[in-house]
């Protein structure tokens, strides 16, 4: 997998975050320049965080995989494994109070069985932690009627913080 890659995107953020947002793997802007959600998913994820009452350096940013799949494709499970260790270590030392992930991909990796149009803007009690997931801010670039149900769901975010 990481053959095709720039360079890994280990994720960034304050170390003591209270809020861990995790996506599904790095893009081709993410790939390049070696940070997450810097495109324009990540520009409306911005606008999201500040609808929730908080700011991108407030939050820690990652991905369930480290390294951008080959042409874009979604992660298959054998690399999704292989990146686990270094999540699972990430969220150990952050130890946050709530991790977002966003949209299906990444919410079957912390909330298996549990449907995104189910539990979008909800918080989620798993037995390793509280989760609350977002639809994936591309969803809404790719279909603008998910847009307004994002902000909602930020707002609802910045409530679940109180």
């Amino acid at each position: 997998m990481c053959e095709t890659c720039t360079q890994l995107v280990p994720g960034e953020g304050p170390a003591g975050a209270a809020i861990v947002v995790l996506g599904e793997a790095p893009g081709a802007r993410e790939d390049a320049e070696g940070r997450p959600f810097v495109g324009p998913a990540g520009k409306l994820l911005d606008g999201l965080l500040a609808e929730a009452g908080m700011a991108r350096d407030e939050v820690f940013i990652t991905n369930v995989v480290k390294a951008r799949p080959p042409g874009n494709r979604d992660p298959r499970a054998p690399e999704v494994a292989h990146h686990r260790p270094w999540l699972e270590a990430q969220l150990e030392l952050i130890a946050p109070a709530l991790l977002v992930p966003l949209g299906r991909h990444a919410l079957a990796h912390v909330a298996p069985g549990a449907k995104i149009g189910e539990v979008h803007g909800t918080v989620l009690e798993t037995p390793e932690r509280r989760v609350f997931p977002l639809y994936h801010p591309a969803a809404a670039l790719h279909n603008p009627g998910l847009r307004q149900t994002l902000v909602a769901d930020a707002r609802a975010l910045g409530r679940a913080l109180d």
